[in-house]
């Protein structure tokens, strides 16, 4: 089994959580990210991985389409990803009526069941999309990075 790809740090800082959730964004963005910004462990969740399989078939462009398969097979040979289980599912009813009230969770479908697995697991969510997370404040620790 392949080991969660990890981030170093020169010095150890107490207030960077051990273990968090990476969504999509920060996985297209990871090598501009300073790894500090980041939990000293990464994991993604399976619906991630979905997307970055996408990725490759939603261009024309084969110099694009090149980038984003390099990007997917650098993310499968990284992560194991976390799966969507039983646990996620019945988390996503608490993410969902959150992120609801108040307005339609229009297009957010696959961001809501990457907080699901957040929040079924207790982890942090790191993203570079703060804004598609809004809601869920007191149900996932999102963090924008």
């Amino acid at each position: 089994m392949r080991s969660r790809a990890r981030v170093s740090s020169r010095v150890a800082d107490s207030t960077r959580p051990q273990r968090g959730i990476i969504d999509t964004s920060v996985v297209i963005d990871l090598e501009a990210i300073d790894p500090t910004s980041l939990p000293f462990e990464l994991a993604v969740s399976s619906v991630t991985m979905a997307e970055l399989a996408a990725g490759p078939h939603a261009t024309d462009d084969p110099d694009e389409r090149a980038r984003r398969q390099d990007r997917l097979q650098r993310a499968e040979a990284a992560f194991d990803a976390l799966p969507f289980d039983a646990e996620s599912a019945r988390a996503y009813g608490r993410v969902f009526s959150a992120v609801a009230a108040g307005r339609k969770a229009r297009g957010a479908a696959l961001d809501l069941l990457i907080a699901s697995t957040a929040c079924a697991l207790d982890l942090p969510l790191f993203t570079r999309n703060e804004e598609d997370f809004r809601g869920l404040e007191g149900i996932v620790d999102v963090r924008a990075v």
